[in-house]
């Protein structure tokens, strides 16, 4: 190939929306959340709130869609910024794996750093799902190479309907505020038994020493939380453990569901 014939690369930036990105001169000033939520401007949002309903209705549709038929899966929280050759990234090479071996698919937010170590740690082993959930932002995050099946969502509400539902336990990796607010947003769900009680796993006692602290001294402390609550959070170093704690929980899960299903049948086969 001539140097003339060589492709041009676009350097232009690229956003996503959805399905689709676009480039350069049609890249929007805000993203699709930002206009979802803004009450400013014109009193135009009366005409075009409900059309917005059913582009909501359409990612649910999709989501619900691609992930309908997964295998049991773990959702993993962690930071995008973790550089490759930290050991955060190791450890999140290594529980992917140990979460793949256990026999579930893996589900992160697709993005690089952890998401992207845990992602590329299932994708080692033979026959796992890797799961990626993306999101539009303002500044563009690509979806990482470790990713088998990508689903890209427009609204945040959406994407975390989709970390619940399809997951029957939550690890968090070290992060930032959006790995706090997803690890909240786990914990209320089963505080408040809006969701089975699924476990959630810290790894990382040191990065998270002063929030445990925090939360038994402030929250705890000035009874904000009940002693009980507490026990809905387990924080560990070790992979093995973590991955132990999903497997023991979703073991009891099954066994509760079967003696309430037999339980039910009992009830029905009773004569009248």
């Amino acid at each position: 190939m001539t140097r003339m014939e060589q492709p041009r690369r676009d350097n232009r930036r690229e956003h996503r929306q959805g399905q689709a990105f676009v480039r350069g001169r049609l890249v929007p000033s805000s993203t699709h959340d930002q206009r979802l939520l803004a009450r400013q401007g014109p009193t135009d949002w009366v005409h075009t709130d409900p059309w917005r309903v059913l582009r909501i209705q359409a990612e649910f549709v999709e989501g619900f869609g691609q992930l309908a038929e997964l295998p049991p899966a773990v959702t993993v929280f962690g930071s995008a910024r973790t550089p490759v050759d930290s050991p955060d990234y190791r450890t999140g090479v290594r529980l992917g794996q140990a979460l793949a071996e256990a026999g579930y698919a893996v589900i992160t937010g697709g993005g690089p750093g952890l998401m992207e170590a845990v992602n590329r740690g299932a994708r080692e082993v033979d026959g796992a799902v890797s799961v990626g959930l993306g999101i539009e932002l303002p500044f563009e995050q690509r979806m990482n190479d470790y990713v088998d099946l990508g689903v890209e969502f427009r609204y945040f509400f959406v994407r975390k309907t989709m970390f619940v539902k399809y997951s029957c336990g939550f690890i968090t990796l070290p992060g930032g505020f959006g790995t706090l607010d997803e690890l909240f947003e786990a914990l209320t769900l089963v505080q408040t038994r809006k969701v089975t009680s699924f476990p959630v796993v810290l790894m990382g006692s040191e990065y998270w020493s002063g929030l445990m602290d925090w939360i038994k001294s402030s929250l705890l402390g000035t009874g904000k939380v009940a002693a009980d609550d507490l026990d809905l959070i387990t924080v560990t170093d070790d992979v093995d453990e973590a991955v132990r704690i999903i497997v023991e929980a979703d073991m009891a899960r099954s066994r509760q569901f079967e003696e309430e299903t037999e339980a039910c049948a009992a009830q029905v086969a009773e004569p009248q």
